[in-house]
């Protein structure tokens, strides 16, 4: 049985992008595994391992080296390999030649195809030691990096400059180079705490000595616990309670090697700053984690996450707090400048920010949404007034101070000023709520204001975007109109609102200059907007026949086509559905052959139903037609569909014993008709022949 040992790869480079450190390790993982695939090693595990100045992969029960490969050869089919005589021919010899081999050494093969020469040899496998290196590069290469960097004198290519490779297997030290650097035995610590080399012993033991003596923690995952429990505990401590955001733990801790928490302060008089505004700049300029109390109410202090056990952490407390000042001092300013004047002040300056250079300025755009907004007025059951007055202080905050030095903050900003000068409960909820959903599984806007411009703002966005020819087209979609599309999707079918999409979408067109958007413009935003029903619903788990079938029927209100696709998918649990669906089929394709895909005149003549079969479906089809009116009205599709399963057994009855294309010209078509009449029943609710 093969040794099996450990396989230790580490690339030790200049600080990486700590945004992209995550994906870059498990990519080099993936990468590595791959190669190893491809040259049938097996193994038991990779253990990734991250931090910011090294990549690494620890390769657990490694085969020493490459199992061996019997090569077959085909050379030519026998009956070609042999002259009159029964000597080889020249084609045969020269066979033999190529393979390195006497004629006689050469086997036959019998085939479905004949018989064939052939020649069968052992490749031996190589050492893993002399893979590694080449594998290790294809898997680098592979890195999803945009922009790879040279340094040196050298050629390599890489997302920073590479100081050290380190590979071992087991306890040996593998030779070759890596992005242009000589392998060896020794990784490098903590860049303050043990600069030095460390010389490992064996693969395995990488970790434990880079935790034991280098004071670095190279394990992501365990670092970030790390940092999560410290900072937690570090903040209990003193009554207070962290604010852990994901995104910003998982940063830090791409940005330290040795984490250690600290506690640090601000002035109290800071606090009467909006709270979002303290939080971003902490979070997103300092990477800092802010603290609150036991009831959420945010405190003037935070934690910092040093990469440094300083014999002197007071120093490094009042660095941090040095730097927090002016930037909260900058904050303030702008929130003190900001609230000289009234949201509505702002205004103005939208006139000269440019929206899209085709579709006007903020000040248009704003103008767009107070007219498409007051549509939304009664269904929302709120005054065309108030979203009016929305719409128009709704970029305003664009313009302001505080946002335009922290960006992520519109519409919060929006809200508070809003608030200060007195607006309408309504009309300040809007400034926030407009931006939402901003991304899948957030919130939806609660006000009837803030649903109005949330629902317009997009709907204005997607129009214009399409209207002029900017169409997302493959993974490229810089206005974001797929995620635009998704919110409105969602506002429609989760709030409720049963409106009528292509009706907003002309409402929306109206709004432009006349001759301004190409004409089939709401066909195509429409069409791109219910394609990503496919996707919201997928996610639901609703299987995609569910959908296609109930897209069918031509309903263009998200709300009324979800209320159907929950209907089609209950339909689809019931015995009948099967045989139903399949009839659908069969009456679609009857259908399109003997019309041509075009409608059938005519109704059903009583006097021409002569089968017993064909007199009882028409029957059950005149009594349900009238059973199910009424339920068609109410929007009870469940209903509607629970009924037509009971046609089941008369249509199964009707296929086994009538033969719709008769000669009788009369009694062909009136079958027709009958099978049309069935097939626009179940077309009131879905398309149910494209039910798998």
């Amino acid at each position: 049985m093969d040794a099996r040992t450990d396989l230790l790869i580490e690339i030790g480079t200049e600080e990486l992008p700590p945004l992209a450190l995550p994906r870059l390790s498990s990519a080099f993982a993936e990468g590595l595994r791959a190669e190893l695939a491809a040259r049938a090693l097996d193994f038991d595990t990779i253990e990734p391992f991250a931090a910011p100045r090294r990549l690494a992969l620890l390769v657990c029960g490694i085969a020493s080296r490459q199992p061996d490969q019997e090569q077959l050869r085909r050379g030519p089919a026998v009956q070609a390999a042999f002259d009159a005589e029964g000597a080889p021919t020249k084609a045969a010899l020269g066979f033999a030649r190529s393979c390195g081999v006497a004629f006689e050494a050469l086997a036959r093969e019998e085939t479905d195809k004949g018989a064939w020469l052939v020649h069968r040899s052992t490749l031996a496998g190589r050492a893993t030691a002399e893979l590694v290196p080449e594998m290790t590069e294809a898997a680098l290469a592979a890195l999803p990096i945009p922009r790879r960097m040279r340094w040196g004198a050298g050629s390599a290519e890489f997302v920073r400059p590479v100081h050290w490779v380190c590979l071992l297997l087991g306890d040996a030290e593998i030779s070759g180079r890596v992005l242009g650097i000589e392998a060896g035995r020794c990784t490098y610590g903590h860049r303050f705490h043990h600069p030095d080399p460390i010389e490992l012993s064996c693969a395995s033991d990488y970790a434990v000595q880079l935790r034991s003596i280098g004071q670095v923690e190279p394990d992501f995952a365990r670092r970030r616990a790390l940092i999560r429990e410290r900072v937690e505990a570090l903040a209990s401590a003193e009554g207070l309670r962290a604010r852990l955001d994901e995104a910003l733990l998982d940063e830090v801790t791409a940005l330290v090697e040795w984490p250690v928490p600290v506690l640090g302060r601000f002035d109290e008089a800071y606090l009467a700053i909006p709270p979002e505004v303290l939080i971003e700049t902490m979070q997103s300029h300092q990477k800092y984690f802010p603290v609150e109390n036991a009831e959420g109410r945010l405190q003037a202090a935070f934690i910092t996450v040093a990469n440094i056990d300083s014999r002197d952490p007071a120093q490094v407390r009042a660095g941090n707090e040095r730097v927090i000042r002016p930037r909260f001092a900058d904050a303030a300013f702008f929130w003190e400048q900001d609230l000289r004047q009234p949201l509505e002040a702002f205004a103005a300056r939208l006139e000269k920010v440019v929206f899209q250079d085709k579709l006007g300025t903020l000040a248009e755009k704003s103008a767009r949404l107070a007219r498409l907004g007051a549509v939304l007025a009664e269904p929302l059951g709120v005054e065309a007034a108030l979203i009016e007055r929305a719409a128009r202080l709704a970029k305003c905050d664009l313009v302001s101070g505080l946002v335009y030095e922290f960006t992520s903050l519109q519409g919060t900003m929006g809200r508070y000023y809003a608030e200060h000068a007195g607006e309408d409960a309504c009309v300040s909820a809007a400034m926030e709520e407009q931006y939402l959903p901003r991304f899948a599984g957030d919130a939806l806007p609660e006000s009837p204001c803030g649903t109005a411009l949330a629902i317009a703002d997009r709907l204005d966005t997607l129009v214009g975007i399409f209207g002029i020819g900017l169409r997302p087209s493959g993974t490229k979609d810089p206005y974001g109109l797929r995620r635009a599309s998704i919110a409105v999707l969602r506002i429609l079918i989760e709030r409720p609102l049963d409106l009528d999409l292509r009706a907003l979408l002309e409402q929306a067109r109206a709004g432009f200059p006349a001759g301004l958007l190409g004409e089939d413009t709401v066909d195509e935003v429409l069409g791109y907007m219910l394609e990503r029903l496919r996707g919201y619903y997928e996610e639901r788990g609703v299987k995609a026949d569910r959908v296609e079938a109930v897209l069918a029927s031509g309903s263009t209100s998200p709300w009324d086509l979800d209320q159907r696709i929950a209907a089609v998918s209950a339909f689809r649990e019931l015995p009948a559905a099967e045989s139903l669906a399949a009839a659908n089929k069969r009456i679609r394709n009857i259908l399109s052959k003997s019309a041509g895909g075009e409608r059938i005149s005519g109704a059903i003549e009583p006097a021409l139903l002569s089968d017993a079969a064909e007199q009882r479906l028409a029957e059950r089809l005149d009594a349900l037609s009238a059973r199910v009116r009424p339920l068609i009205a109410a929007r009870d599709y469940g209903g509607v569909l629970a009924n037509l399963a009971e046609l089941g057994p008369d249509v199964d009855a009707f296929f086994d014993q009538v033969m719709v294309m008769a000669e009788d010209a009369a009694v062909r078509h009136n079958r027709l008709c009958l099978l049309q009449s069935l097939e626009a029943l179940f077309l009131q609710v879905a398309d149910i022949s494209r039910l798998q």
